[in-house]
């Protein structure tokens, strides 16, 4: 990629980057798991690694461009059909939450793929930028720039999952210097 003008890469996060934090001594939740809590730390993950990318794409002068997006909370039908909602009385009470819950506060599954679309081509996209929904709470709307938390931009945490990710899948890039 780094050979190609203008090159982009966008990773997919979340709002709920927000409640994630890093187990780096139980990355893979392998001792203790929480759907929520791991979620949250996937999408932390994400933009850690979309931004440590574009620290790495200035240092090495690869010449990409890494932005981040999520499509704020978006009607995919993901939260009634996920393995382990349908079953039980609870498991079916909360399928029919979700669905009104998707009705009411959800965009369009169109609407979510927005600001995903508008990260890698928009021109003038800042490097290191996040894009996410307009509206309130970053839940709808359209595309436009928007923050992260102080946990996503932490730069010594960034390194180590890239580190981490280096050894667990035995891929490795160029060494900062």
């Amino acid at each position: 990629m780094a050979a190609e003008s203008e090159a982009r890469v966008v990773t997919v996060s979340s709002g709920a980057h927000k409640i994630g934090s890093m187990d780096f001594e139980d990355l893979n939740g392998e001792e203790s798991y929480s759907r929520w809590r791991r979620y949250g730390q996937s999408k932390l993950a994400n933009l850690l690694f979309a931004y440590e990318l574009q620290r790495r794409s200035d240092a090495g002068e690869w010449g990409i461009t890494s932005v981040a997006a999520h499509p704020g909370y978006a009607s995919t039908h993901l939260q009634s059909a996920a393995p382990g909602i349908g079953g039980g009385v609870y498991s079916i009470l909360n399928v029919a939450v979700m669905k009104v819950t998707n009705l009411v506060f959800a965009q369009s599954d169109e609407m979510g793929a927005l600001p995903s679309l508008y990260a890698a081509t928009v021109p003038e996209m800042p490097a290191g930028g996040f894009v996410g929904p307009s509206g309130p709470g970053e839940m709808r709307g359209h595309p436009k720039l928007v923050s992260s938390t102080k946990a996503s931009r932490s730069e010594p945490d960034a390194k180590r999952l890239w580190e981490m990710s280096e050894e667990l899948t035995g891929v490795g890039y160029p060494k900062l210097t």
